[in-house]
């Protein structure tokens, strides 16, 4: 198996600085996810308090990481980033359990939810584009089924023309990453100003402030019958939701996947880990802020189709709010999706010079990118674009379609927060195995910050595996599906080694 040298890394252009990498992490975070999940939130836990609470949770535990990840960041700074962290820490099998799940779900289904919520939104705009128009028509199989709906079609051709671009080169990349990173970091400071700013002259959500810890409203079963009306059910209800809240800032480990294209990556790599991670966590909290004051409480809980910035943008603009709100997520959608695309590419080339994926994958085209990379990534993100669950009713009747990519999603969390909790023991593996290895940087509060990470994501998934079992186990049979594809690529790439020594 080959390992990755510095010489393979230069082939790759190293275009983006500082800057570049802070937008990319915060592009990448920055989806839909802050303009909906609250309303979800809110049920979950019940009370303005308890929601903030939940942000700061996230927050923390996301700034923890991204502190701990500089240290290995900075000492192995190589296109590939968790995966080679990963396989230096472990053994190549659980970097590639990672790239694997990455590539089968968690990159790619990320990228095919977010296109579709572009189309969406994009419907609000133009209702040609919608879910329930067909170009064709839902074929059932069972419980599933295979569609083409106008949203559909539009995700698809979103995915197809930023897998395009990104193939043309870093330079068209960065541009649009910069380009739509500050448009959508603008467009939510203006609503957390607009949205608290309101809100304080109408004092629609006073009583969220004064009266922060009342759980109230409608609230959600969490798990076995448990909802927030009770302290343990609040505990079950505030782990549970990191779900939603850790997955609306995820990304934020991307710009690892691409250390081998950042000038001086030493530096700016654990850098803008943490300018970028502070950054949108600031954003999130001071959007539900934003929220609080502009809404009651029970209006965030009942937020039609959980659009509560939406409803936000409402009090701000009445009967215009829809409409802004759908142009600003279509933004955020777009430079989010185009972070996504950019960066997993290069985790799979990285995984391909170690004889693990495609050939072709690990081989940089005229434009110095993995465009293979690019081109089998945006293949695999359309198919999860196309399947759909059917929903019936009691009597079997069909109500609706959701989307397979969703329930794929919901099943990785916990197996994503699972590979961060490994990474981060990683350090610590390593500490012990290179303790003479240069570490230009090292992870804040070692081993303080690190272990609280350990602890307090652990604490979450085991709530998840207790109380969320039908979409926590199986993503463990996702990750494990890994296995013996990996022992597979493992021979084939010992075959073509000895073929390539045969005289």
């Amino acid at each position: 198996m080959a390992d990755e040298s510095a010489g393979d890394d230069n082939k790759l252009v190293r275009g983006l600085g500082l800057l570049d990498s802070t937008m990319l992490v915060a592009g990448s975070m920055i989806g839909s996810g802050i303009f909906i999940v609250s309303s979800i939130i809110a049920r979950q836990v019940g009370s303005p308090g308890w929601l903030l609470v939940v942000w700061v949770v996230t927050g923390l535990l996301t700034l923890m990481a991204a502190l701990s990840y500089g240290e290995l960041a900075a000492m192995m700074p190589k296109a590939g980033g968790q995966y080679v962290y990963l396989r230096e820490a472990f053994s190549p099998l659980w970097g590639f359990l990672y790239g694997w799940t990455l590539f089968l779900v968690i990159q790619t289904g990320t990228i095919a939810a977010v296109a579709v919520g572009f189309a969406r939104y994009m419907g609000v705009l133009v209702p040609w584009v919608s879910e329930s128009n067909y170009l064709i028509a839902p074929i059932r199989f069972g419980g599933y089924a295979l569609s083409l709906s106008t949203a559909q079609f539009v995700g698809l051709a979103l995915i197809a023309l930023l897998t395009f671009m990104n193939t043309r080169g870093l330079r068209l990349g960065k541009i649009v990453q910069n380009v739509f990173t500050t448009a959508k970091t603008g467009a939510l400071i203006a609503l957390i100003i607009l949205g608290i700013v309101v809100g304080l002259r109408s004092g629609a959500g006073a009583a969220n402030f004064s009266d922060m810890w009342t759980v109230r409203g409608n609230l959600a079963d969490v798990g076995a019958g448990l909802t927030a009306a009770v302290a343990f059910g609040l505990f079950v209800g505030i782990c549970v939701a990191q779900t939603n809240s850790l997955f609306s800032a995820d990304a934020w480990n991307n710009i690892t996947f691409t250390a081998g294209e950042v000038k001086n990556p030493r530096r700016n790599v654990p850098l803008s880990l943490a300018l970028g991670t502070i950054l949108v966590i600031a954003l999130y909290l001071l959007a539900n802020v934003a929220y609080l004051a502009a809404l009651p409480f029970e209006a965030i809980q009942n937020a039609p189709s959980d659009r509560v910035a939406s409803e936000t943008a409402n009090v701000i603009f009445p009967g215009l709010g829809a409409t802004i709100m759908a142009v600003a997520i279509m933004i955020s959608t777009f430079g989010c999706n185009n972070g996504l695309i950019l960066a997993g590419s290069r985790a799979y080339y990285a995984m391909a010079r170690d004889g693990l994926f495609f050939r072709a994958v690990g081989e940089l085209n005229k434009n110095h990118v993995p465009a293979w990379g690019l081109v089998i990534q945006g293949i695999w993100a359309a198919v999860l674009v196309l399947p759909r669950t059917v929903k019936t009713d009691g009597t079997g009747a069909v109500t609706g379609y959701g989307n397979l990519y969703g329930n794929l999603l919901d099943y990785v969390i916990s197996a994503a927060l699972i590979f961060y909790i490994l990474t981060i023991i990683g350090i610590f593996v390593l500490r012990r195995k290179r303790p003479d290895a240069e570490r230009p940087y090292k992870a804040f509060g070692y081993p303080i910050i690190p272990a609280l990470y350990i602890i307090g994501a652990s604490v979450i998934l085991v709530v998840l595996f207790m109380y969320q079992t039908a979409t926590t186990w199986p993503g463990l049979l996702i990750v494990l599906t890994g296995i013996p594809v990996y022992f597979l690529w493992r021979k084939r790439d010992a075959a073509d080694v000895a073929g390539s020594q045969r005289p």
